[in-house]
């Protein structure tokens, strides 16, 4: 197949590894990128995957347009469903970043490795063992932890950083819905086909929500228009496109562990780039969830 041959050939001359590293850099910038825009949180998740559908829908056509054509209505179907998960992730945590702190929000909205687990267990027949329960519980210590110990401190960042954690906690989940969803198309359909037609749905159920929010989708300056580009380039090409490309060629567990890189990069990015500093119940709080998701990854992929 057309797919699988590019596969071969991207792997022949693309180190797998350092692909994840360049993914994992070009998703710890969503988050800066996203604070950057004044647009409204929506209207920015739409034009981020409208303008990642625009990026790969040439390679999806002139590549592997006969996968395409042969999709069955099923998985056309499935598709959808996983797009439609997908564009609550986004709208969910892109507003999430407007009101609370760059680092809560990318650390707890990273925590889907512990909710894929759940939904595996209920739905998947996959054992919820004692390792994994250890780490969903000390990860939901850490949420805790996290937004409690700043508020009662009264050190917390953001306009309205409880409603913001609450709702990268809801991106968290629907992005778990999205792996778990998309798991057993993603073996039949190849990655470019995949993402593409998933894409496309995140696009129009994003842009439905555009609408109902009463938003424009045009006017906007030409900074905006490069941040919204910038958005598809990076976290969505080069982050999330590649992530799923490495998941064919590297062990998920190196992928799941890898992927804890995002919250510390991003963290670093919004110190560096917003002079935002996170209050040390953040801090703590936030590695207690890394060290939670890395134990409920670690004894997921080891299959114990």
């Amino acid at each position: 197949m057309a797919g699988e041959t590019l596969s071969r050939r991207l792997e022949t001359r693309v180190s797998p590894m350092a692909a994840l590293v360049v993914a994992i850099l070009a998703v710890s910038t969503s988050a800066i990128l996203v604070r950057w825009s004044a647009a409204p949180p929506s209207v920015a998740a739409f034009y981020r995957v409208l303008f990642t559908v625009g990026l790969l829908a040439p390679l999806a056509f002139s590549k592997h347009g006969d996968d395409l054509r042969s999709l069955r209505r099923s998985d056309a179907l499935a598709a959808g469903v996983t797009g439609v998960a997908l564009a609550v992730h986004f709208a969910a945590w892109f507003q999430s970043i407007e009101w609370t702190s760059v680092a809560a929000s990318v650390t707890l909205v990273q925590s889907q490795p512990l909710f894929v687990a759940v939904g595996a267990a209920l739905y998947l027949d996959e054992r919820l063992t004692l390792p994994k329960v250890a780490g969903l519980l000390v990860a939901v210590a850490g949420a805790v932890v996290m937004s409690l110990g700043e508020l009662l401190s009264g050190a917390l960042v953001g306009p309205r950083p409880l409603a913001g954690n609450g709702l990268a906690v809801l991106g968290a989940v629907m992005m778990a819905v999205y792996v778990l969803a998309g798991r057993s198309l993603r073996e039949r359909v190849p990655l470019i086909p995949y993402v593409t037609v998933v894409y496309s749905a995140c696009a129009v159920v994003l842009c439905g929500f555009v609408v109902a929010q009463g938003d424009s989708l045009t006017g906007y300056p030409p900074v905006e228009w490069g941040l919204f580009l910038a958005m598809a380039v990076g976290p969505g090409v080069f982050g999330h496109t590649v992530i799923n490309w490495a998941l064919e060629h590297v062990e998920s567990s190196v992928v799941s562990v890898s992927l804890l890189g995002e919250p510390v990069g991003s963290t670093l990015l919004a110190m560096v780039l917003l002079a935002e500093f996170p209050g040390h119940w953040t801090v703590i709080g936030g590695g207690v969830v890394l060290g939670g998701i890395y134990v409920t990854a670690r004894a997921r992929n080891a299959g114990s």
